[in-house]
Formats: structure tokens, sequence, C-alpha cells
């Protein structure tokens, strides 16, 4: 079993941060690869509440992978169940992994670090870490947005 380690620092307030990661709008305004559209995102974000998230792939196909949130610690931790329901890596269909995101301060900001674990290879986890990094990117966009926008008040 491998694991993608992956860290962003924003700069924003810990539980202005777990908001936009713990929420169902702020979930699916970020998730999924930053280069590939999003198609659908359903997500009910309390224990036992379930995920849904559907996008295109280059050569025209989809992908949809869902879970189930295991453990919600605001504002510091999110931890869920992942399963691709549809497309994905070959080698992970029919297999349950886990995806943690930790919220923790960090000078002027605060730091998020993604931990997608219990994947089958390392050709799972270079084709996890692309994706997670684009949605990475695409939440650290949102939050220099959101920063330009707000005059740097969500601090």
């Amino acid at each position: 079993m491998t694991q993608v380690t992956l860290v962003r620092h924003i700069r924003a307030r810990p539980a202005t941060v777990f908001d936009l990661l713990s929420t169902a709008d702020g979930l699916t305004s970020w998730w999924g690869p930053d280069d590939l559209p999003l198609l659908s995102a359903e997500a009910d974000v309390r224990v036992g509440g379930c995920f849904r998230v559907r996008f295109r792939r280059f050569d025209g196909g989809e992908h949809e992978c869902v879970g189930e949130f295991l453990e919600i610690v605001p504002p510091e931790r999110l931890v869920m169940s992942w399963q691709w329901f549809d497309g994905g890596e070959p080698e992970e269909r029919g297999r349950v992994s886990r995806v943690e995101l930790h919220v923790r301060p960090d000078g002027a900001g605060t730091e998020v670090m993604l931990i997608h674990a219990g994947l089958s290879n390392a050709e799972s986890r270079i084709s996890h870490e692309g994706g997670w990094n684009g949605a990475l990117d695409k939440y650290c966009r949102r939050w220099a947005a959101r920063e330009a926008h707000h005059g740097g008040d969500e601090r």
C-alpha cells in the first residue's frame, strides 16, 4: 500500500479554511483535477454522510468517485473513504482507500495537509497525486480570489 501526502498554505484562519473543506458547496467547488471539468457533485457532510463527484477525463470519458465521511473534527480534520465508482485507476476499482484533510494554524495563515492512503501501487499514487495537486491548486486559487475580493479580511 502507498499514499499521497500534499501540503498547501492558505492566508486565512483555520476555521475559515475548514468551512470551505467541510461544506457541500465548499467541497464541490474545488474537488476534481484542475484541468478537467466537474460534471456533478454531491456531499452530505456529516459522519456517515456520503459524497459523489463526477468529472470529465482528457479522452472525453468520465470518472466518478464516491465515499463516506468517517470523521469530522472542526476545525482540524476531515476523514473520508474513497472509492472509484466509474473510471479512475483500474487497479483501484472495487477497493476503498482513505482521504484525510488536516488543518492547522501556520504563522500568518493555515496549513492544509491532504493524505490519500491505502492506494494499491506507485502508478496509482502518481495518478492520484496529479489529481489532488490540481484540486488543491484550484482550492488555493479560490482563496487568492476571495482574499482579493474581501481585502484580506478572512484572517
